[in-house]
Parts: structure tokens; C-alpha cells; sequence
């Protein structure tokens, strides 16, 4: 078997631990399986460059910031290459030049646009175990890109892809995909399986296990993928084209603070003006979620949606250069608040799914600010204060706790 690993940064935060992964690397490697591994940067090194780059300059430039981050990687491969080494077996490692993995051209949040095997095939047929840097590409000049954060997993999910790997195992420092994040919601329960599109809104709306784009990958390519913990050896997460657990209405609870609301008000209320207003956001790529207009007075009306926080200022600053030509009275913004959301694939033929998480909330008494819903989930906006709170509720309300599924191979 071919079999991609991935494993993240607290995976081999340390000596220890890289020692930990190297013996699981060989195990897999004596029973005769071809090794592909793709690694994080070690521990908060990204976030110790990061503070690094601060405190030379604040404003570096998107492509010195891919520059600096990716050394990250850089330092695990190596290291893992001299561990596996040490233990007496053979291994290599790779970055994303010397495997030829070429991205598009966006600094700082760059796409996987194809991967030619030819130097990974040559290493795996010399019985190497490969070890290739997450997380990075190389653009049309040569230039070093990063995938965004958490991009690792997309590196491992598009190699898996491209070198037909019977498996993508991504190791993580949780044991599986749960119906909400452990630290938030303390009873909460493992799902033994969950599908593409669960997965891929859950990793949308917050949940950190998973890459959003890793699962995209996944879906159209038809990778197995497996999510399972570096520390132990439970059994992990399949993540599938169908999911034996969407008999449930809703099998998962999101929450993501990483957001911010921009209100605009005192737009003209006449064709054309929201398109004005999205389009120029979409130009300066800013991805927009929850967007909501309200009739406002005489003529007018408001338009707010949110953002990122890391878009925040760009967004800002675009639509304040747009002024004269958006011709709106205010531009107002917030940062202290999160998105609840919850997902599952029973909710599409389910009436009633709303007005129970909405009971949920009322009940604990936390307003609602805006609402998003889809096929298969139901985003609200509350206060950041309120978050973890409306998280529990909802998670209790549906009775996440009590899910029973079974393993379905």
C-alpha cells in the first residue's frame, strides 16, 4: 500500500515526540508499505516567526512573510529525515521545489495547482521513506507560497491524490472528528465516521481538525481519509463520500471567533449596490459569510455581513477608498463575536431543525444577531462572550452526546 501520513505541529513538537513519529513512520514502513509523510512546522514556530517578523516589520510584505514561514517545515523534515535515519532506516526530505508543487501566485494564501510525482516516485522506488514539506508551493516566479493556515493537511490530501494513495491518514493531537471541539464542549463524542460534506462545513464554519480546502480535495478526488491521534492509538475519524451517521438531523457543533461584522449603513436602496459592494471585496479577495440587508429610512438601506478578522482591515480600508463611489453614510465594525453553527446531513429533509437550535439559545438567554443557513447547516452570530455557552446549549438541545455509531468500513 501507498499510504500519505500527515502530522501536525504539536505531533513533533519536540525531540520526543519526533522520535514518536519516526517509529510509527517505521513501523508502517516494515510492513512493507511505501511511506509518504508530509509535516507542520514544530510546536508555534509559525506563530515564533510571525513574532519575529513583528518585531522587524509589522507591514512586511506578503511574499517575505512565505519567505520567513516556511522555514518552519523546512527545520521538521529535516529533523525527521536525520531521526529516521539514527534508528537505521532509510528516508529524504523534500520541499515543495524540489517535489515540484506549484501554486497559483497569492502570497500568503496560495492553491495547490498541480504536483508532478516524478521526484517522489524516484525516492519511493529507492525504499525511501519520504518526507515533503506542508503547507507550501512554488509560484510561476519561482517564488516560495503558503497555503494559509492549516494548509498542511491540503499538501497531504493533493499528494495523496495525485500519487493514487490507497490512504491519507492526517494525525493530529485529537483523536477524530467530534461533534464539537472537546475543549469547549466537555461531552462530547467521537464520530467513527462523518462525510465529505459535513466534514468540508465543519471545517468551513470553525472546527480546526481539518483543512476546508484538504476536504475539498478529498471529495473530488475520492481520497480515503482517515483523521486520527499522533499520541495515541485509538481509532480515528473516516471521512467518506456516504456517512452512516447522517440518520442524525445534526451531528456536529462549530464554533469560530476568528470573525468580525462590518456594517454599512445608509446605502442607496436601488439596484446594483450590493453587487458594488461584494464585488470590489471579492477583487481584493475577501471572503465574505453571513450577509444581511435591512430596509433602513427614507430610500436607504443597510448592508452588514462578516469577515475573517484577518480580512478586517483590508476590508475596511477598501470599502473606505470606495466611499464616493458607494456613497454610504456609515461604516461600522465589531470584533466581539463568533459564529455557532451546526451541521448535518438529516437537516435537508427535516422540518423543525431552526426553531430547536433557536429554543436552544433562547433558553440561555443569548441573542441572536444574524442568521445563515444552508442544506445541510445553520450559522448564528452571537457575542463572543456568549460563544462557548451557545455551543453547550445547542449541543445538549440536540442530544449530540448520546450519538451511537458504529464503525461502517
Amino acid at each position: 500500500m501507498l499510504i500519505v501520513k500527515k502530522f501536525g505541529g504539536t505531533s513533533v513538537a519536540d525531540a520526543e515526540r519526533i522520535f514518536n513519529v519516526a517509529n510509527r513512520l517505521i513501523e508502517a514502513y516494515k510492513e512493507g508499505h511505501k511511506i509518504v509523510v508530509v509535516l507542520s512546522a514544530q510546536g508555534d514556530t509559525t506563530d515564533d516567526l510571525i513574532e519575529k517578523a513583528n518585531e522587524i516589520n509589522p507591514n512586511a510584505s506578503k511574499r517575505e512573510m512565505d519567505m520567513l514561514l516556511s522555514t518552519g517545515e523546512q527545520q521538521s523534515v529535516a529533523l525527521m529525515a536525520m531521526a529516521i535515519r539514527k534508528l537505521g532506516y532509510p528516508a529524504i526530505s523534500l520541499n515543495a521545489y524540489q517535489c515540484d508543487i506549484y501554486s497559483t501566485s497569492t502570497y500568503g494564501n496560495a492553491r495547490i495547482k498541480n504536483i508532478s510525482t516524478e521526484r517522489i516516485s524516484e525516492e519511493l522506488e529507492k525504499n525511501n521513506i519520504v518526507i515533503i514539506t506542508g503547507f507550501q508551493g512554488i509560484n510561476r516566479s519561482g517564488d516560495i507560497t503558503t497555503l494559509g493556515r492549516g494548509g498542511s493537511d491540503t499538501s497531504a490530501v493533493a499528494l495523496a491524490a495525485v500519487l493514487n494513495a490507497d490512504l491519507c491518514e492526517i494525525y493530529t493531537d485529537v483523536d477524530g472528528v467530534y461533534t464539537a471541539d472537546p475543549r469547549v464542549v466537555k461531552n462530547a463524542k467521537k464520530l467513527s465516521e462523518i462525510s465529505y460534506d459535513e466534514m468540508l462545513e465543519l471545517a468551513s464554519l470553525g472546527a480546526k481538525v481539518l483543512h476546508n480546502r484538504s476536504v475539498e480535495l478529498a471529495k473530488k478526488y475520492n481520497v480515503n481519509l482517515v483523521v486520527r491521534s499522533s499520541l495515541t492509538r485509538e481509532e480515528g475519524t473516516i471521512v467518506k463520500e456516504e456517512s452512516n451517521v447522517e440518520k442524525m438531523l445534526v451531528n456536529g457543533v462549530a464554533v469560530d471567533k476568528d470573525i468580525s461584522r462590518i456594517a454599512i449603513v445608509g446605502l442607496q436602496d436601488q439596484p446594483g449596490i450590493a453587487f458594488n459592494v461584494f464585488s470590489l471585496l471579492a477583487r481584493n479577495k475577501i471572503s465574505v459569510d453571513i450577509i444581511l440587508q435591512s430596509i433602513g429610512r427614507e430610500d436607504t438601506k443597510d448592508i452588514s455581513f462578516t469577515v475573517a478578522t484577518s480580512d478586517l482591515k483590508d476590508a475596511l480600508k477598501v470599502i473606505e477608498e470606495n466611499k464616493n463611489r458607494l456613497k454610504y453614510e456609515k461604516l461600522l465594525h465589531e470584533t466581539k463575536v463568533a459564529k455557532v453553527s451546526i451541521v448535518g446531513g438529516g437537516m435537508a429533509t427535516n422540518s423543525g431543525v431552526a426553531s430547536t437550535m433557536f429554543e436552544a439559545l433562547y433558553d440561555e438567554n443569548i441573542n441572536i444577531r444574524m442568521i445563515s443557513t444552508s442544506e445541510i447547516k445553520i450559522s448564528v452570530l452571537v457575542g463572543e462572550d456568549d460563544a462557548e455557552r451557545a455551543a453547550n446549549a445547542v449541543h445538549e438541545k440536540f442530544r449530540l452526546d448520546q450519538i451511537n455509531n458504529t464503525q461502517n468500513h
